[in-house]
């Protein structure tokens, strides 16, 4: 009996294990942490990538994002300081092509509107821009060299929101970028065809540009997958403005924020000289594209979105829709080679380079 009884304890003993391990096994979560060990592990011994590589990858909060451009390019600040030409240096650093897509990109981001910002808190928060405006990723080689042109005129309280929006706007997108603010004298009415023509002829004498940004100083962009690059056929980029309830005002604007290539732009002879005062060169641009059989391309209204800055407005052109009208017929004789200018003043700041000239 007690032999039968010592049988039946180790039946039993036998049956409680096998059972333990059938649960075990077929229970989900069991599954569950072996495929979370299984990806742990692979990340911490298999994964052979190099670390700067892999930690693009990584999801990052904007201030570490901050972090890793700002103080990335000290290396890189020190040696254009040194050179006085980091591209021209006779051992250039071979680096990877930028990825396509940014990692550091964060989607829409609500412009900060402080008027009041000091410029020393301006200067310190971006002192790695220390080559007159021009910035360079440190990782990787940017896929675009890129001349933000700003047309400009006694508005220096947009002057620093604007730049202490868009350097990070523009770093976030790892370009290879330099900022230009073209003022024109004071004793002279203000023409925005003008300057940007100027803008387009000082920074091409500086540099091999890919992209022509030619940029209002009193708008904001929102959205940094807003690509400040330049296509096979011109773009126009403030599709979506605030004050305009982020709709299209008309299909021929041009105005606001535009990008053209260096072809582009001498195909059809930059900008009108003839548009004093404010508007109509913007629509006359668009004119020149039709004339010139050029399609032009915008991104989704919900992608190029833009704050505007409060301003007052300036005095319309009254000449201006006789000078669209007759625009055409002067085409090849007003415009980007047929400018003559003579520069007042040239100021290379930390952050961007002032060109001041009269005609």
């Amino acid at each position: 009996m007690v032999e039968k009884h010592g049988q039946l304890k180790n039946e039993v003993f036998v049956t409680n294990k096998t059972s333990f391990c059938r649960r075990l096994f077929t229970s989900p979560r069991f599954y569950i942490v072996f495929v979370v060990f299984q990806v742990f592990f692979i990340a911490f011994f298999i994964y052979p990538g190099d670390s700067e590589s892999y930690n693009q990858m990584l999801v990052v909060t904007n201030q570490q994002m901050e972090e890793v451009l700002f103080n990335g390019t000290t290396e890189n600040l020190c040696l254009f300081a040194e050179t006085g030409s980091l591209w021209n240096s006779s051992n250039p650093v071979k680096r990877p092509s930028c990825p396509i897509i940014s990692p550091y990109l964060v989607g829409v981001k609500t412009p900060v509107v402080d008027l009041s910002i000091d410029w020393e808190d301006v200067f310190a928060k971006y002192d790695v821009v220390r080559c007159n405006g021009h910035f360079k990723p440190s990782s990787c080689q940017a896929r675009q060299k890129v001349a933000l042109i700003v047309p400009f005129r006694d508005r220096y309280g947009h002057l620093k929101v604007f730049l202490n929006h868009i350097h990070p706007f523009l770093m976030r997108q790892q370009l290879d970028y330099k900022i230009y603010f073209i003022d024109l004298d004071d004793d002279i009415l203000f023409n925005r065809g003008l300057l940007l023509n100027v803008g387009f002829l000082e920074s091409s004498k500086e540099y091999n540009y890919d992209c022509y940004i030619f940029h209002d100083v009193d708008l904001l962009p929102e959205n940094d997958h807003n690509l400040y690059r330049c296509s096979d056929q011109p773009r126009h980029m403030s599709v979506a403005v605030d004050k305009f309830n982020y709709k299209l005002p008309y299909v021929s604007i041009f105005g606001g924020v535009s990008a053209m290539t260096k072809d582009q732009i001498l195909f059809v002879n930059g900008f009108s000289n003839k548009f004093s005062g404010w508007g109509g060169e913007d629509d006359d641009m668009f004119n020149r594209l039709k004339f010139h059989n050029m399609t032009l391309m915008r991104s989704m209204d919900d992608v190029s979105t833009y704050k505007m800055l409060k301003h007052k407005q300036s005095h319309p052109n009254p000449k201006r829709f006789k000078l669209i009208k007759t625009g055409m017929k002067r085409v090849k004789q007003d415009g980007v080679r047929n400018l003559e200018y003579e520069i007042l003043k040239r100021n290379e700041f930390p952050l961007y380079t002032y060109i001041k000239i009269t005609i």
